[in-house]
């Protein structure tokens, strides 16, 4: 567990430590922003393109060298990313820096899953869930801290020291284990995997940025669905395909990547809305913008344990139902915030969706992970990463477009594309009609749970 936790903590704190240096980095390295902001996509990107991959490689060959080797390069990735004295340098060795996070958070889960006997999975998966809070947390915090310190060459050497610990714990304490010896990788299925998540995300960048009607979104965009349908196409006619569909016969498997998908889309929304509306409509200083902002991670990690041993006893589908409950009530509570709100306000409204995020995370994470055979765990744990990719890069550009339509619908065609700076009014009513998309979001989630749970008797642990 120590030495999973480490690959998945620093896999989380890269993806976000670099967010709060971009200013520095684009004065530094003498660039623009738009250029600048790869140094934060070409990592998600990398990441989300592979981890299916790298999933369905693990299960054929075996977990723990594949999961060594990615903390290897990773460490690798992140000194010649300190290295770097050029903005294309740097992008560069982000991506290579990637591969090997991609390694680490794709098999993470999978590792666990395999050391756990079933009726400590949910605890394990609580830890887990905690070690991604405590990372979503730390990163800016500690990313921070380093540049009001030192240059921004030391938010990446910092992963040096800790990754190469998490390395020789790893060696020492993982163990080796295959499933799927004398398989062939299904390189086909593969590349269209890749160019549909390609398209899928670059075109959802794209979209946000110059609008879903820009012929570069539009393009991407029919990329991911071309590409998609030929990866189905491929999958049904292998006969040891990359992604096993028959996995998703099953309700619980099906409906918890589902639903997890949509609690993702959720919050990175409220990601990216938060910052804006705390200093620009509420003005309140850097500094108590980030200790708010760490309500949601911090009720989250510590439920999250809680819940997961929970799930062991009374079962996954209860607590899945009751976290989107609560998380449902802490978004309802969310729309209600107004100018004059004040830092308790804000932290009593968004502890409830901690509370949710945490209830439904560990128990959601277990029983994918319970209901997957073990010869394609690999392939569970990849799915599960990728719906958390996949729902934060969504809802990043489907609320960030909703909160930009609901500007220009109020305060009137003068801010298009300068949304920010509008009335602290226009701003607030924009983020209402957000946040209750938000609540109809999680309202179809919890449908689906609901739905799931009359449906399907939760089946029994699989025999180790």
């Amino acid at each position: 567990m120590a030495a999973t936790a480490t690959g998945v903590f620093l896999a989380t704190i890269d993806g976000s430590i670099v967010n709060v240096a971009l200013p520095t980095l684009e004065t530094s390295l003498h660039t623009n922003f738009a250029l600048v902001q790869w140094v934060v996509l070409a990592y998600m990107l990398t990441i989300a393109t592979l981890m299916l991959s790298i999933g369905r490689l693990a299960d054929m060959i075996g977990k723990k060298y594949i999961y060594l080797s990615g903390f290897i390069i990773f460490i690798a990735g992140s000194a010649l990313c300190g290295l770097s004295n050029t903005i294309g340098m740097l992008i560069a060795c982000r991506i290579f820096q990637a591969v090997g996070a991609a390694m680490t958070m794709a098999l993470g889960t999978a590792i666990v899953t395999e050391a756990f006997p079933p009726t400590e999975r949910g605890k394990a998966m609580g830890f887990i869930g905690l070690m991604v809070s405590v990372g979503a947390v730390a990163g800016p915090t500690l990313g921070g801290l380093i540049l009001s310190r030192l240059t921004w060459h030391w938010l990446f050497f910092v992963n040096v020291p800790i990754g190469l610990i998490g390395v020789l714990m790893g060696f020492r304490f993982i163990p080796n284990r295959r499933h799927g010896e004398g398989e062939k990788f299904d390189l086909a299925g593969a590349v269209a995997l890749f160019f549909s998540m390609t398209g899928f995300l670059i075109g959802l960048t794209y979209g946000e940025a110059y609008g879903f009607g820009n012929p570069l979104a539009i393009g991407l965009l029919g990329l991911f669905v071309v590409a998609l349908v030929f990866f189905i196409l491929i999958e049904k006619r292998s006969p040891q395909p990359m992604i096993d569909l028959t996995l998703f016969k099953g309700n619980l498997f099906s409906i918890n990547l589902i639903t997890g998908f949509l609690t993702f889309v959720c919050s990175a929304g409220t990601v990216l809305l938060m910052p804006f509306f705390l200093q620009n409509v509420l003005m309140f200083s850097p500094g108590l913008t980030g200790l708010l902002l760490a309500v949601v991670p911090l009720s989250m990690g510590i439920t999250a344990i809680i819940s997961g041993s929970l799930s062991d006893r009374f079962g996954s589908r209860p607590l899945c139902v009751l976290g989107l409950v609560v998380l449902m009530g802490g978004y309802l509570a969310v729309s209600t915030l107004s100018q004059d709100i004040t830092p308790l306000g804000y932290a009593l409204r968004f502890l409830p969706i901690g509370i949710g995020m945490g209830l439904f995370q560990s128990p959601n994470n277990s029983a994918v992970m319970g209901t997957a055979p073990r010869h394609r765990l690999g392939v569970a744990s990849g799915l599960l990463s990728l719906t958390r990719t996949l729902g934060q890069t969504t809802g990043l550009a489907i609320m960030g477009a909703i909160w930009a339509a609901g500007v220009i619908a109020v305060g009137g065609p003068a801010f298009v594309g300068d949304t920010t700076t509008a009335p602290a009014e226009v701003q607030v009513a924009a983020l209402h009609s957000t946040v209750m998309v938000i609540v109809g979001v999680i309202g179809a989630a919890l449908l689906l749970s609901l739905w799931a749970w009359w449906k399907d008797k939760e089946p029994a642990p699989l025999a180790e």
